[in-house]
C-alpha cells in the first residue's frame, strides 16, 4: 500500500514538490543520483519571474498577469500551450510569495529581462545568485525535516533511478540502484530529473533531435543527461518539442580555456541593466534585450561575417548595479575591468569607432533617435569612452531544453492517448510544452516552483485517495472527520484535528502512522539508531557541523600554490586548506568552478555563493589543514 510520494530529482522543482507534499500532510521520499542536491537550479543567475507580486506592487510596477501571459505566449510562438502557460503565469505571484513567506527569502529587487514588457524578475539583496539562494533555502529546510521527522521525510542521495514501475496505466513506484543494490519503493511518483542540455552520451537526445547543437559548449552540469525523458518514453510517455533547445547567447569565454565544453553563463541581468554586445569593430549589432534565440542567431551572423569575438561591456553605472556579478566573474578570470581607452585597444577598433557607437546609442536611449535594432528599454546610460568598463568575451552556449515529456495543467504525465497515467507526475525542465519554442529569462526557476507545487499537490491527492481506498469505508468515513490547519506564522507546521476535538500536529507521533507501525518494511536506506551511515549516499541529513574539526597541520600560501593542476588541486578558503583533487566531480557547481581557483585563496568567490556551513556539512573530509599565518574565519 502506498504510504508516501516518491520524488526523483532534488533540484528546485523536486524540492518544491517534496515540500508541498509535506505541507499537505503527506510523507515524502526524495531521491537524487548525485551526492548533492540542487541540480542546475543553483546556477540560475538572474532571478525568478512573478507578475502582480507584493514586490511589484510596493515598487509601483504596473505589470499584470495577463501581460506576463501574453509575453510568454509570444515567446513560445508556434509551440505555445496556452493551458500550461496560464498555470505558469497566473500562479507566478503565489510561487514567489510562497518562497518569501515559507522560506523567508528576500526577493525584493526586480529587473527587466529580454522579452518582458515590465520588470518582473525577482532576486534578493544578499550576495548570492538567486538560483543558489532560493534552492539552498529549500535544501536546508528539507534536511532539517529529514533530521527531525525521519518517518515522514527521507532523503537518499547517490540513488540512480533505473525505472518507473507500472501496473497497466498506473505508476506503482520506482526502482533505483544504491550501493550496487537495486531497491524498489512504492507510491505515487513525481519525476523532476531536469533537461538534456549536457547529454553527450551514445544515446544523446541532443544528437537525435538537435545535432546542430551537439558540438556547442553547455552551461549545464554533467548530470543533465535526459534520464527522466528516456525512462518515461520507454513506458509510453510522449516526448514533445524535443527539437526546442535553447542556445543562450552569453556564455563566458575563459581566456585560459576558450574551448571548454562547460562554460559559465553571463546572467541576462547584465544586459537587462544596460550591458552592450559589441563586435570586433566596436559596433552594436542587435537589441541586447531581444529573445535569447534571436540574439544567438545574430551573433552567429557576426561570426560568419568575420566579426568575432563578441564582447559584453558594462559601464560603471551598470557594473555598480550588478557589483556581485562583476566581482564573481572577475574572480574567476572571465571578466576584466578596463578604461574606455583600454577597451578600444583590446577590441582593436580605436577610440573614434567606439565613441561613435556610444554617441549613437546615447541618442537612442534618450529618445532623440530610434534604435535601428528596435531596442525599447534603456538602463544606466549614457555610455561614454571616458569611463570604466567590465568586459568579457561571449559565445552562444547550450542552456535549456524546452522539449520534454507531455503533461497537463495538473502536472500529470500523459500517455500515448494523451490521457493521464495514474499516479505519475512530471515537473521542472523535464516537463515539455511549458515554454514552447523559447523560454523567457527568469522563467526557469518559476517553472520549477510553480509546477513543482502543482505536481506536489496532485501527487498528494493521489496518495490520500489510494490510502483511503486501501483502508476501505472506515477510512473514508473518518476522512470526513479530519480538518487540516496551516498556521502561516509557523511555516511547515500542519495541525490535524478530529471532529471529537482531539488534535495533533504534524510533529506529534500520535498523529502519524508509519510504514513500520503498519507492519511494513521501510524501503530504502534509513538512519541507523546511532546516527547517519558513514556512506554519504545513505544519510537522511547532512553531516553535523558541530563535529567538524580543522586539522592542525599548517600550509603556507606558497605551498598551496604548488598544487595547481587538475591532478593535484588544493584551494584555500577562509583560513582552511582543502584538497579537492578527487572531489571535483562531487562539486555541485561542476569541476570547472574549482579549476578557476587551482592553488589559490578563493575566499571572496566562496563567500559570494556559499554559506560557511556547506564545508563541514557536505565536504568535511577534503579539509586537510589550515593556512599558516591566517585566522580561521569559517563559521560553523
Amino acid at each position: 500500500m502506498p504510504q508516501r510520494v516518491i520524488v526523483v530529482g532534488a533540484g528546485l522543482s523536486g524540492l518544491s514538490a517534496a515540500h508541498t507534499v509535506y505541507l499537505a500532510g503527506g510523507n515524502v521520499l526524495l531521491l537524487d543520483k548525485n551526492n548533492f542536491m540542487g541540480g542546475n537550479s543553483t546556477k540560475a543567475t538572474s532571478g525568478i519571474n512573478g507578475a502582480l507580486t507584493r514586490t511589484q506592487v510596493d515598487t509601483q510596477i504596473a505589470d499584470s498577469v495577463k501581460q506576463f501571459y501574453d509575453d510568454t505566449l509570444k515567446s513560445a510562438r508556434e509551440k505555445a500551450r496556452p493551458d500550461l502557460i496560464k498555470v505558469l503565469t497566473y500562479k507566478s505571484a503565489a510561487a514567489v510569495e510562497w518562497l518569501q513567506d515559507v522560506f523567508n527569502l528576500d526577493l525584493t529587487l526586480v529587473s527587466r529581462l529580454g522579452g518582458h514588457s515590465f520588470p518582473r524578475t525577482h532576486r534578493g539583496h544578499d550576495a548570492k545568485f538567486p538560483g543558489m539562494a532560493i534552492t539552498y533555502a529549500l535544501m536546508q529546510r528539507f534536511e532539517e525535516l529529514a533530521e527531525k521527522e525521519p518517518d515522514r521525510v527521507t532523503l537518499v542521495k547517490k540513488a540512480k533511478v533505473s525505472s518507473v514501475n507500472m501496473d497497466g496505466n498506473t505508476a506503482t513506484g520506482v526502482t533505483y540502484t544504491f550501493g550496487g543494490e537495486d531497491v524498489t519503493v512504492d507510491g505515487p511518483v513525481i519525476l523532476a530529473t531536469g533537461g538534456y542540455a549536457a547529454d553527450f552520451s551514445e544515446t544523446s537526445l541532443l544528437k537525435k533531435h538537435r545535432p546542430d547543437t551537439f558540438d556547442l559548449s553547455t552551461t549545464n552540469g554533467a548530470h543533465a543527461t535526459g534520464d527522466g525523458h528516456k525512462m518515461l518514453m520507454n513506458i509510453g510517455a510522449n516526448g514533445i518539442d524535443m527539437e526546442s533547445v535553447q542556445v543562450h547567447p552569453t556564455g563566458l569565454v575563459d581566456p585560459k580555456d576558450p574551448h571548454a565544453k562547460t562554460k559559465f553563463l553571463a546572467a541576462e541581468a547584465l544586459r537587462g541593466e544596460g550591458g552592450l554586445l559589441i563586435n570586433n569593430k566596436g559596433e552594436r549589432f542587435v537589441d541586447e534585450l531581444q529573445h535569447r534565440d534571436f540574439v544567438s542567431g545574430e551573433m552567429w551572423k557576426q561570426k560568419d561575417a568575420g566579426l568575432w569575438p563578441i564582447r559584453l561591456i558594462l559601464n560603471s553605472k551598470a557594473s555598480n548595479t550588478l557589483d556581485f556579478h562583476t566581482r564573481h566573474y572577475s574572480g574567476r578570470g572571465l571578466m576584466k575591468k578596463m578604461t574606455g581607452k583600454q577597451l578600444a585597444e583590446d577590441i582593436g577598433c580605436g577610440e573614434a569607432a567606439l565613441n561613435k557607437t556610444f554617441a549613437a546609442y546615447n541618442k537612442y536611449a534618450s529618445g532623440e533617435e530610434k534604435d535601428p535594432f528596435n531596442k525599447k528599454f534603456f538602463h544606466n546610460f549614457p555610455v561614454e569612452v571616458n569611463d570604466d568598463f567590465h568586459v568579457a568575451e561571449m559565445e552562444p552556449v547550450l542552456h535549456f531544453t524546452m522539449g520534454g515529456i507531455e503533461i497537463d495543467e495538473h502536472a500529470q504525465c500523459l500517455n500515448g492517448e494523451h490521457k493521464p497515467f495514474d499516479g505519475l507526475f512530471v515537473c521542472g525542465e523535464l516537463a515539455g510544452g511549458v515554454h514552447g519554442a523559447n523560454r523567457l529569462g527568469g522563467s526557469s526557476l518559476l517553472g520549477c516552483v510553480v509546477y513543482g507545487r502543482v505536481a506536489g499537490e496532485s501527487a498528494s491527492k493521489n496518495l490520500f485517495q489510494q490510502v483511503l481506498n486501501g483502508e476501505g469505508g472506515q477510512a473514508a468515513a473518518r476522512a470526513g472527520q479530519i480538518s487540516l490547519h496551516i498556521d502561516p506564522s509557523q511555516p511547515g507546521k500542519v495541525s490535524i484535528e478530529w471532529s471529537n476535538g482531539a488534535g495533533a500536529s504534524s510533529g506529534d507521533a500520535s498523529s502519524k502512522s508509519t510504514p513500520r507501525q503498519q507492519g511494513q518494511t521501510s524501503a530504502g536506506p534509513v538512519k541507523k539508531s546511532d546516527g547517519d551511515s558513514p556512506d554519504p549516499g545513505k544519510v537522511t541529513s547532512a553531516n553535523d557541523a558541530k563535529n567538524f574539526k580543522v586539522p592542525e597541520t599548517e600550509y603556507s600560501l606558497e605551498e598551496i600554490a604548488k598544487h595547481n593542476t587538475k591532478e593535484d588541486l588544493w584551494i584555500a578558503v577562509k583560513g582552511i586548506v582543502m584538497n579537492v583533487t578527487d572531489w571535483v566531480d562531487e562539486h555541485p557547481g561542476g569541476p570547472q568552478a574549482l579549476f578557476s581557483h587551482m592553488g589559490k585563496d578563493a575566499t571572496e568567490e566562496f563567500e559570494m555563493l556559499h554559506d560557511d556551513e556547506v564545508i563541514p556539512k557536505y565536504a568535511p573530509n577534503i579539509v586537510i589543514g589550515r593556512v599558516a599565518g591566517q585566522e580561521i574565519t569559517l563559521e560553523y
